[in-house]
This record gives structure tokens, C-alpha cells and sequence, in this order.
């Protein structure tokens, strides 16, 4: 490859990783605008019901730390329920320890979550979120227990535990 080609050639390729870098991969812009929710809010309202942390993974489909969530070792009867918005996600009885550090469920309650494909460098995954206030939950994987196979990996800062209730 002659010289004059060779810097076309490496000019071009960081022109495009800075695209991608920019904003070409991840969940792509305007996205959640295509689906409409029933609980709304501006990001100064989410901001301030929801606070610094949770904003971020709610909102902006941050992810917290393995094992920083008080809620993947809860193991009471009771209800998982939206940090935004109260629905209720998912009953105790769908809880189990996956070893991952999240809480981890093997199925939703019904009408209670929305997913879509969550495309990021490498890989391609399915995000899970609320039905009711488009907040960002975590992932499902097809490598979880019987009886469905899946692996909801939520954040637990997405969620708020509601003892003794049931669904």
C-alpha cells in the first residue's frame, strides 16, 4: 500500500470509530420517543423523584454494581416493584440466586415489562424495561432455570421491595 493510501486508508478508519464513539452504538437516539408510556415526567421531574443514582439507570439505562443491591439477597415474600413508577414487576416466587450479583428472576409478572434489543459494541442483547414508565430494568438471557430458561438480570436500584404483598 503506497503511502498517499495508507493515510486515506487510517484517516477513514478513525473518522469512523470516532463516529461510532460518538453516537453510533448503544441504544440509538430517540428510541424510547417511538414508544409511549403511560407515566411520564421531564428529566428534571425523574431527576428529582428518582435521585442521582437511580436517574442514572432508570433513565439513562446505567447498570449498578454486582453485588451492591441489598435487594439480590432478598429472599421474603413480596413484590418487586418499579422505582419510578410503582407497577409491579415481579412476585418473590420468580426470584432465584443466579451468582451474578443482581436479582434475578425467571419470569415477570404479567403485563409487567417490555423488551427490546440492546445493541452495544460486540454484542447484541435484550433490554427489559417497564411497561408503564419506559424506566431501564437490566437485561434477560436465555440461560436461567426451568421453567422458562430465562435470566431477568434486573438492577436493583431499578426496583423497591414490597414485603408480604403478592401477586
Amino acid at each position: 500500500m503506497d503511502p498517499m493510501n495508507k493515510r486515506s486508508f487510517l484517516g477513514w478508519t478513525a473518522s469512523a470509530i470516532a463516529g461510532l464513539a460518538i453516537g453510533g452504538c448503544g441504544r440509538a437516539k430517540g428510541a424510547e420517543a417511538a414508544e409511549r408510556f403511560e407515566v411520564t415526567r421531564t428529566p428534571t421531574e425523574w431527576k428529582r423523584l428518582l435521585g442521582p443514582q437511580r436517574y442514572a439507570i432508570l433513565r439513562e439505562a446505567g447498570t449498578e454494581r454486582a453485588g451492591s443491591s441489598p435487594l439480590d439477597k432478598e429472599h421474603r415474600k413480596g413484590i418487586f416493584v418499579c422505582a419510578g413508577c410503582a407497577l409491579p414487576l415481579y412476585g418473590s416466587a420468580a426470584k432465584y440466586d443466579s451468582g451474578t450479583g443482581w436479582p434475578s428472576f425467571f419470569k415477570p409478572l404479567p403485563n409487567a415489562v417490555r423488551t427490546k434489543p440492546d445493541k452495544g459494541w460486540f454484542v447484541t442483547r435484550t433490554e427489559v424495561h417497564c411497561r408503564r414508565c419506559g424506566g431501564h430494568l437490566g437485561h434477560v438471557f436465555d440461560d436461567g432455570p426451568p421453567p422458562t430458561g430465562k435470566r431477568y438480570c434486573m438492577n436493583g436500584l431499578a426496583m423497591r421491595f414490597v414485603p408480604g404483598r403478592s401477586a
